[in-house]
């Protein structure tokens, strides 16, 4: 850390520390800051706006979050100290990715930070819900939208005894999600067998083109290009050697935002797993 930054920061610890009174335990937080983009969903679903302070940056970007227009509304950091602890936050939401130097800041000054893992189960990702719905006052919001997020999966279930397809996650660079994963199992509830297996996955990692292009599933499941100009990752899902085994596998789009984050989002994923689904039938998987 530069020695500018330190003052910044610094100063910034000893002004809220001089003028932020102590929180109670047992109050409701009304100056709620969000550092991570699945938690940023699940607090624009469960939370007064009044409550938030601010999103993280992630939430504005239509590619990659679900709930970028309502995001646009409202403030938003860079995940930074500095603009963390000027918010005067009463409870800040972190994932295990969240900086680590701002959580550290905010632990000095004994700001309320709750960390939340990488839910690798749907029970895993509800009972998240209900944790947040409870933290912010609003466990009845949390029971609703389990129970959203329940039919909605749901819904989305083959009916017993339907044929399932065999299909791979085949993001930028051939990133695919293994066994393990919350995507992994919304896949099996959808329908799909995550092929992932037999290429050696453990959670997530990469398939190289060959292997794939040597034992095609029936579908694959691919993300849209980022907007804008495109990467090599990018250009990896759309390789024109996927069209010599067209007639043996079907690709099918499926937005990158429906596969990385668990709560409200489930409820897009099971939708989009079931039209891929369909869609795949559609064209003769």
């Amino acid at each position: 850390m530069s020695a500018n930054r330190r003052e910044i920061v610094g100063g910034a610890l000893a002004l809220a520390a001089a003028g932020a009174p102590a929180i109670a335990s047992n109050l409701v937080p009304s100056r709620i800051v969000s550092l991570n983009s699945c938690l940023d969903a699940m607090l624009v679903h469960l939370a007064d706006r009044g409550q938030i302070a601010a999103l993280s940056h992630y939430a504005r970007e239509e590619h990659g979050s679900t709930v970028a227009a309502q995001a646009r509304t409202l403030p938003f950091t860079w995940e930074s100290a500095e603009e963390v602890i000027a918010l005067r936050p009463d409870l800040v939401l972190a994932s295990q990715h969240s900086a680590l130097a701002t959580r550290n800041a905010l632990k000095r000054l004994d700001v309320p930070v709750q960390r939340f893992k990488v839910p690798k189960s749907v029970d895993e990702s509800l009972a998240q819900v209900r944790k947040l719905a409870k933290l912010i006052g609003h466990p009845d919001r949390g029971e609703a939208l389990v129970g959203r997020i329940q039919a909605a999966i749901a819904a989305a279930t083959p009916a017993p005894g339907a044929r399932r397809l065999s299909a791979l996650i085949y993001q930028p660079n051939g990133f695919a999600a293994g066994p393990g994963t919350l995507v992994d199992e919304m896949m099996d509830r959808a329908g799909f067998d995550n092929v992932a297996r037999r290429f050696g996955l453990k959670t997530w990692g990469n398939v190289p083109l060959e292997r794939l292009l040597a034992d095609p599933p029936q579908v694959l499941l691919v993300g849209a290009p980022a907007p804008g100009a495109r990467s090599w990752a990018d250009r990896v899902m759309t390789h024109p050697a996927l069209k010599t085994i067209a007639g043996r596998m079907r690709q099918v789009r499926v937005p990158e935002k429906l596969l990385y984050c668990g709560g409200p989002v489930l409820i897009e994923t099971a939708a989009a797993m079931a039209k891929a689904r369909a869609q795949a039938l559609k064209e003769g998987a």
